[in-house]
């Protein structure tokens, strides 16, 4: 079948480099002579038919802008499925979806699509794929570089720059003011955005997912080491789905119990919000009624005073740098090379410096922080060395 209609969508959270995959299509195909039409809302766009032309000629070096040009949703096509126990029954409803969307490609006037989204996005497409083989590919996309199938996603590495250079800023007002700064950073089931943003800037106690933290062990003595060692200020990185050990949960904590996880709002994909725990201000709470921490502050004449600072949505937020920019562009013309060599239920990828592809079923699984590399070895060393080389 010879491909004539491409259609793109972008799913899920934006991140930074997402035009540059649709211009990077866009070039392709246009070389190809093929046409594109944009997918508004993600998979929400997908099911309703909402769509635009996309015209290369109206817009020249899309790759250089936020966002996304086509708007995006976190829909779910296959939420009905979600609450079925039965494999068996889950499967027959997976697949009576799958038909149903597969009949929206002759609706749409396509003949193959590109869908770019992290591992919910692209776990429908997979979900589409399996059941219907479908002529769908895929580009993985998410701040939180937490996909396996690829070495960096693009928009992580803007993202981790703009959080770090938050970081710098508010390392002047913290030593200004000889505060202790928690700084909330995007990373709902993993760290990289935290560890690497954190490592960067100094932070002086990184908390990730991939460990639960001791609250006393990793947050409170380490601040009381640090005070005696001749600190002033502290900045504490922590990722937005950081969590206490389960010793921390039953004899540290009183704001914050497991009752309190478990009970957190779900989305369309089944993902605890974990932006609803607040996990930052509830540090503060945590620190501010220790009378022992605070004791240990006034000894060393400072005040134990505590804010909370969550970036949220202003790490997707601003034009991309240039590697998110070239890798964008590098993966929509890959995309469209899958398509053209009928590469389909597959994702592109990044391994070095080559881009690669690999399938769906392989690609769409969760990265996380590898706690045996350099880098967790780094995070240790940064808290550790840094006060006991000043006493």
């Amino acid at each position: 079948m010879t491909i004539k209609k491409i259609g793109i969508l972008t799913g899920g959270g934006d991140a930074p480099g997402l035009n540059g995959v649709i211009y990077g299509t866009m070039l392709k195909a246009y070389d190809s002579n093929i046409e594109c039409v944009g997918i508004e809302k993600g998979w929400k766009g997908f099911m309703e038919s909402l769509t635009i032309p996309l015209n290369i000629a109206e817009q020249d070096d899309l790759h250089t802008k936020g966002g996304t040009l086509l708007y995006t949703s976190r829909t779910n096509p296959f939420k009905a499925t979600l609450g079925i126990e039965n494999e068996r029954e889950k499967e027959e409803k997976e697949k009576e979806i799958a038909q149903t969307m597969h009949q929206k490609f002759e609706e749409l006037g396509i003949d193959a699509l590109i869908a770019i989204g992290g591992d919910d996005t692209l776990g429908v497409a997979a979900t589409l794929f399996k059941h219907t083989n479908a002529k769908v590919v895929g580009c993985p996309k998410t701040i939180d570089n937490d996909i396996k199938g690829t070495d960096y996603t693009f928009g992580f590495w803007s993202g981790t720059q703009l959080a770090s250079n938050i970081l710098d800023n508010l390392t002047t007002t913290a030593r200004s003011h000889q505060r202790v700064f928690i700084v909330e950073i995007f990373g709902r089931d993993t760290g990289f955005l935290t560890l690497y943003s954190g490592l960067s800037a100094g932070a002086d106690i990184i908390l990730i997912p991939e460990k639960a933290f001791d609250f006393n062990k990793d947050i409170v003595n380490v601040l009381k080491e640090r005070v005696n060692a001749g600190y002033k200020y502290h900045i504490i990185a922590c990722a937005e789905g950081a969590y206490p050990s389960k010793n921390s949960l039953e004899n540290q904590l009183t704001t914050i119990s497991q009752e309190t996880l478990d009970n957190l709002p779900k989305d369309p994909f089944g993902n605890p919000k974990l932006n609803y725990l607040n996990i930052s201000e509830l540090l503060v709470e945590e620190l501010r009624s220790r009378m022992d921490l605070k004791e240990e502050f006034r000894k060393n004449d400072t005040e134990l005073e505590i804010r909370s600072v969550v970036l949220g949505h202003t790490m997707r937020a601003g034009t991309p740098n240039a590697f998110d920019r070239i890798l964008g562009l590098r993966f929509g013309l890959a995309a469209v090379n899958l398509v053209l060599n009928g590469n389909f239920g597959e994702m592109v990828s990044l391994r070095g410096k080559e881009i690669k592809h690999l399938p769906f079923s392989e690609g769409v699984k969760k990265s996380y922080v590898d706690e045996d590399k350099d880098l967790m070895e780094l995070r240790e060393l940064l808290v550790k060395i840094r006060y006991l080389s000043k006493k």
